[in-house]
């Protein structure tokens, strides 16, 4: 578990699957021929061998007034078509409990788009039914991003706007929202498009200090490196690289932590520059 501190809001890193390996169908450019050269990586977000590291986890933020969950993860009880997120049995809730975030006590769930490993714990199984997980929270949901889905499916993964975000709209708890919607005093949201239509960024500010979750607008750190690499899973790749590329033109060389929605731990760090357009990310 990972935390930090901006201003008086605390963001929490409740991890459900960290995997080495195995995801090169997400970044198929990212060969360990690639990435070895790119010596920062190892050991946090890379292998010695240079396999990827990857992190599927949620981002507590916590301000005076708050509880927001952002991104929900796989989920367990999920019919999935890809076997190592088939039909899930982790021990997210509790883990979520003893960080200090009972489900209960949740009032907002953001998700930064409805990929399937982003939405998986919007609700859960009982009694044979999907129903929301965070019963005393509203879901924001991108009004963008669910009109996509309206149109779009997630078929090579299952039904997962029917068992991970169709409940909570039939059960009211769904507020559509702008991409640029501000939550509360310290947290707004920010387009980031690419990935997905109505893809967003999440900003965090107080008392003059200032992060950003990445969402999906970044997999792994190596695009930092290499923005022109493009996710498989990407909806626009040419969106997507230039979303990568004015981001990190944006904050590199600044004090704002960049923390991110896949990255491993350390998860969170500060852009940098090594001459030229090169960024790196120092944790």
């Amino acid at each position: 578990m990972n935390s930090w501190t901006i201003g008086e809001v605390k963001i929490t890193r409740v991890v459900e699957v960290e995997v080495t390996g195995g995801t090169r169908f997400i970044l198929p450019q990212a060969t360990p021929e690639a990435i070895l050269p790119i010596d920062w990586l190892i050991p946090h977000f890379a292998s010695v061998d240079g396999k990827l590291i990857m992190s599927i986890h949620a981002l507590i933020i916590e301000t005076p007034s708050r509880r927001i969950i952002v991104d929900t993860c796989l989920g367990n009880d999920k019919e999935r078509t890809i076997p190592a997120w088939n039909m899930l049995q982790t021990t997210f809730l509790e883990d979520l409990e003893s960080a200090g975030y009972p489900k209960e006590s949740i009032d907002t769930v953001l998700c930064t788009h409805l990929h399937v490993d982003h939405v998986g714990w919007n609700t859960m199984l009982v009694d044979g039914e999907w129903v929301p997980t965070f019963a005393n929270a509203r879901y924001l949901i991108g009004a963008r991003e669910w009109e996509h889905w309206q149109a779009a499916s997630q078929a090579e993964f299952g039904d997962v706007i029917g068992d991970s975000v169709a409940p909570v709209v039939e059960a009211g708890l769904a507020d559509f929202v702008d991409m640029d919607h501000q939550i509360c005093d310290e947290v707004s949201l920010f387009p980031s498009p690419g990935h997905t239509p109505g893809h967003v960024c999440v900003q965090i500010r107080s008392r003059g200090q200032e992060a950003v979750i990445t969402g999906d607008s970044m997999h792994h750190p190596c695009q930092i490196a290499h923005p022109e690499w493009s996710s498989t899973a990407d909806h626009d790749p040419d969106a997507a690289r230039n979303t990568r590329e004015a981001f990190l033109k944006k904050y590199s060389e600044t004090d704002t932590l960049i923390i991110g929605t896949h990255f491993a731990a350390p998860t969170a760090g500060h852009l940098k520059t090594r001459g030229g357009n090169s960024y790196w990310l120092k944790t």
